[in-house]
């Protein structure tokens, strides 16, 4: 396989072990709100897609608008326990300078969260050296995952055609996104067995962050 000439990252659950900090916030706020659904089904609808996207849903499960005032106490009490307790992946850190290095520093962090978040967790995990200022959100695009348009918009800053690029995803809404860019697509599943990614057809599985610090050197 030939090398790859930029790598995109998603953030949560890629880089971080962010996901089921933020699920527990948001499951605790909805249950509040008057949704009382499981742990299971919290990832079920939430994980890979940003919970604006999910207005519809939350509205009618709630029987209440989904405002700026409540997605506003959502980040601050989500922040909080992120400051509290985020992890990174294990290997990621890894990872993340062995892509460093196979592409000269064209690396990048496309991710369907909010940008602050996605840049606070960056520098917790001590990846910020390696990310400086690409990191991409979703939020500011006309459209999120599953659409492409973050891969679009971090391949583009780069200068590298998407064809080009390798992302790196943990979700099958992510997958969709970075294979509807046109890039080659891995997916980390540190359970090993590619479930999440049934039906799509992305090129390599990765059961553990560091393994991508051992493949991609490797790749001429």
């Amino acid at each position: 396989m030939e090398r790859f000439e930029a790598v995109l990252f998603d953030c949560d659950g890629v880089l971080v072990d962010s996901e089921p900090i933020t699920n527990g916030v948001l499951r605790q706020m909805l249950n509040e709100a008057g949704w009382a659904l499981t742990a299971a089904e919290c990832e079920h609808h939430f994980i890979g897609r940003a919970v604006r996207d999910q207005r519809a849903l939350i509205e009618a499960e709630t029987g209440q608008p989904l405002t700026e005032e409540w997605m506003r106490a959502f980040y601050e009490r989500r922040n909080q326990r992120l400051v509290a307790e985020l992890k990174a992946v294990a290997g990621a850190l890894d990872a993340v300078v062995a892509a460093h290095t196979h592409t000269a520093g064209r690396i990048a962090c496309a991710s369907g969260a909010d940008r602050p978040k996605v840049v606070m967790q960056i520098g917790m995990a001590g990846m910020a050296p390696y990310f400086e200022d690409r990191i991409f959100s979703g939020h500011d695009l006309p459209r999120s995952k599953p659409h492409p348009d973050v891969y679009l918009a971090a391949a583009a800053h780069l200068g590298v055609d998407p064809t080009r690029c390798l992302v790196i995803e943990d979700t099958a809404t992510g997958a969709q996104a970075g294979l509807a860019a046109g890039a080659t697509v891995w997916g980390y599943c540190p359970h090993g067995d590619g479930r999440a990614f049934d039906g799509l057809p992305v090129a390599r599985v990765v059961p553990h962050m560091g393994e991508l610090a051992r493949l991609l050197p490797a790749l001429r």
